[in-house]
């Protein structure tokens, strides 16, 4: 058996799932058999580790095909909870994301996306490139551009932007070794298409990328991600955002870009600043391990805050920082600890303080499951603690969910250090950052106020801490 053919049949192991989507290995082109020879998958605790390589069409080929069943699932999930939530059917959405994204995405992504539904439809997934499109820009239309157009319905102010995620990045005097320690996990709805992909990219044309991300998407979404470059970096949301520009560059094509094509923090940084849209308006916190320098990017749509140093620390809590993007462009109130952007923020800061000069990778470790809620003064998992449990909180931890027992919060952690960078790997846990399991039945028993949830919500066993490298 050739080599070729041998990565094929190992390419192809983690297709079972595939069969009763009517796939068949047999029936694919000589031509998209070598480009899967190329690409390969496999799962450890909880997460599914996917391998891409080559030119844009190729690579999609490969993510559409080796994660058509997830892709499948994404795409239900995100079209039901559109539809719950905006009582606007997703045809709708899909037209009107494809005139308004299509001509601003450039030729490479496009490619990939193509690539994308090709692959998925090869392994029996019915989707087109549009539908792909408008998932990839699922968050910027949903919790941005919506809100705007739902103005022109309502005629009245409507919540906008996310306040999810918990990230911190160090350096210098801060951290144990004096180089980059980077932090972050996901807070999210539980209905909502989970990112537990965890992608090796290896571009004909850029820097290699190794990732978090979700099935059927050419960014991260997370955005936890580091580069061959040496570049590390997060992001947390800007909570109570307002602004959305519709002839600007969509977020997920200016993420992808920067991070494929940068060769340092200030070329990201100028990568995503370019055609900004104020889609998915997000701290990025920043790392070179080679450098070992630290940024923090606030990306309003007006207003952009930039800072950079060798010797400290940047939070993300999903508050701004930068007073005019503050001021200007949120609603937050960045003394009311009763929201949980604000007792984070507080968090953090106790945290960097505390442990000044001994954060490494355990501490991060630690400090992305922590339970101290800063509001009532004792640990207490709820939604106002890094490691978030809104499903746990009787109490509205301030606008997002913004109902008791909100069924979102932490579903995943990651770190990573210098060491670990300079390897192209990073340590993650799926599920909890705490470990504590999410059992969706109970959850949907305890809160039938959720019911439409039902066949969303998954399960999420305790998982424990693993490490991934680029090219396993």
């Amino acid at each position: 058996m050739t080599h070729h053919r041998c990565a094929l049949v190992a390419a192809l192991s983690g297709l079972c799932a595939l069969s009763c989507l009517g796939a068949s290995p047999s029936s694919l082109a000589p031509e998209q058999q070598a480009w899967l020879s190329a690409a390969r998958r496999f799962e450890r605790a909880g997460w599914i580790y996917l391998h891409t390589e080559g030119e844009p069409r190729e690579r999609g080929f490969q993510h559409g095909y080796l994660l058509a069943p997830e892709i499948a699932e994404g795409l239900r999930a995100t079209r039901v909870t559109w539809e719950y939530h905006s009582a606007m059917e997703w045809p709708w959405l899909v037209r009107r994301a494809t005139a308004m994204f299509v001509p601003k995405i450039d030729a490479e992504n496009l490619a990939e996306l193509d690539g994308i539904a090709e692959g998925a439809r090869a392994a029996g997934v019915q989707v087109s490139r549009d539908e792909i499109i408008a998932y990839n820009g699922i968050i910027e239309l949903s919790d941005y551009w919506w809100p705007a157009e739902l103005k022109k319905i309502k005629d009245q102010p409507v919540p906008e932007g996310r306040q999810s995620c918990s990230s911190f990045i160090a350096t210098g005097r801060w951290t144990k070794d004096g180089n980059v320690v980077l932090g972050h996990n996901t807070m999210q709805g539980y209905e909502d298409v989970l990112p537990r992909i965890i992608e090796d990219i290896v571009p004909a044309h850029g820097h290699r990328i190794l990732w978090q991300t979700s099935p059927g998407w050419i960014h991260s979404g997370t955005d936890f991600f580091i580069t061959d470059a040496g570049l590390v970096g997060s992001e947390t949301t800007i909570g109570e955002f307002d602004g959305f520009d519709t002839n600007g560059v969509p977020e997920f094509v200016r993420m992808r870009r920067a991070t494929q094509d940068a060769g340092s923090m200030d070329e990201w940084c100028a990568g995503m600043k370019r055609g900004n849209n104020g889609g998915y308006a997000n701290a990025w916190l920043l790392g070179d391990v080679n450098t070992k320098e630290i940024a923090r990017l606030e990306l309003g749509l007006k207003y952009v805050g930039y800072e950079k140093k060798c010797d400290g620390y940047f939070i993300g809590s999903n508050v701004a920082e930068d007073p005019k993007i503050l001021r200007f462009e949120t609603d937050s109130k960045e003394t009311d600890i009763r929201a949980s952007s604000i007792a984070r923020r507080v968090r953090w800061k106790q945290l960097m303080k505390q442990y000044a000069g001994q954060i490494d990778l355990a501490r991060a470790e630690r400090f992305e499951a922590d339970h101290f809620d800063t509001w009532r003064g004792k640990v207490q998992p709820g939604g106002r603690t890094l490691c978030g449990h809104f499903d746990l909180d009787p109490d509205p931890a301030g606008s997002w969910p913004g109902v008791p027992y909100g069924c979102s919060g932490t579903v995943d952690a990651k770190v990573v250090d210098a060491a670990l960078a300079q390897r192209m790997a990073f340590a993650a846990r799926w599920g909890s950052a705490c470990g504590t399991p999410f059992r969706a039945h109970r959850f949907l028993e305890a809160h039938p106020q959720f019911d439409w949830m039902t066949g969303l919500l998954k399960d999420r066993p305790r998982e424990p801490w693993t490490t991934f490298h680029a090219g396993e």
